[in-house]
């Protein structure tokens, strides 16, 4: 069962980096709220065959919990995305990468203060190998680069972002019990509702940039790859080990988005980012092997 945990997680992580691979190619090819919408209008319409039918059935459920539905689509598919496109916006990539290796903590606190799930110290120590990974990462080997950073605007909403994260991965624990292609759909119209006013916005304030061809190929994409695809293997890998334990896979994304970016983008490949995959991994493994015991499953029949 843990293995296909981590299959699925090690899956979900590097979509996701491919996911700021693509940010970085849809820069003057398509605005970041235009590409957010699209995405879920391309992604609600991918899901609807698979899932009307199924959404139809699950109704009752649905209506029973659409509070509940309505706060994870909105914090884990549409508000984090919206903000941290924002964030980029004010800040710099180095600065939203450390901040995201917050995650994981979060998670582990958030669980422990709602569901008094406790973790051990090499779990502990676990998430600290993988957030010394993130930050070498992040500063491109150079911690002297860390000397540098100023926050601003931009560090302060991604703050926000992550504890909508955070919470989102912790409440999945408690999402109903219904088929995943009626839960994606329901989750996917939910974001694509949500979505919305930020894209009038930019549309109405004259900053929308509308998808050319290499725009909706990353629209394409991101829809797919990094929303649908990847969306139901972190909720399924979350229903095998836990939200503490896959929480923790979430700092592989700018380790994997680094690497994608030397073979996609034609960055240069260096040691640090050698030795960060490395450290992160070493991490995983550490929490991994300290006591599974500590964590649940995260559905809640």
């Amino acid at each position: 069962m843990h293995r296909r945990a981590y299959l699925y997680l090690m899956l979900t992580m590097l979509l996701w980096g491919g996911n700021s691979v693509a940010g970085k190619l849809a820069v003057g090819h398509v605005s970041p709220m235009t590409l957010v919408f699209l995405r879920w209008v391309l992604a609600v319409l991918f899901l609807l065959p698979l899932g009307w039918r199924g959404l139809r059935q699950d109704w009752p459920v649905v209506r029973q919990h659409w509070l509940l539905l309505t706060m994870l689509g909105a914090s884990g598919f549409t508000l984090f995305n919206t903000i941290f496109y924002t964030a980029l916006s004010y800040t710099t990539a180095i600065n939203v990468s450390i901040e995201q290796a917050a995650i994981p903590i979060l998670i582990i606190v958030a669980n422990f203060v709602f569901f008094r799930l406790r973790v051990s110290w090499a779990q502990i120590a676990g998430v600290a190998l993988t957030i010394i990974g993130v930050v070498l990462t992040a500063c491109h080997g150079d911690p002297r680069r860390l000397l540098t950073l100023e926050l601003n605007f931009g560090d302060a909403i991604m703050l926000v972002a992550l504890f909508l994260y955070s919470g989102y991965s912790v409440g999945l624990r408690l999402k109903p019990a219904m088929r995943w292609q009626s839960l994606m759909l329901a989750l996917s119209i939910v974001a694509l509702v949500t979505s919305l006013p930020f894209f009038i916005w930019e549309v109405t304030a004259g900053r929308m940039v509308a998808p050319d061809v290499q725009g909706w190929l990353v629209i394409l994409y991101t829809a797919t790859g990094a929303s649908i695809v990847s969306q139901i293997l972190y909720i399924k890998g979350n229903e095998l080990i836990g939200a503490n334990r896959a929480g923790l896979f979430i700092n592989l994304v700018p380790i994997f988005g680094t690497l994608l970016s030397v073979l996609i983008v034609g960055e240069t490949f260096q040691l640090y980012q050698a030795l960060a995959l490395v450290l992160v991994l070493s991490g995983i493994t550490l929490a991994e092997y300290s006591g599974s015991e500590a964590t649940e499953p995260a559905t809640v029949p």
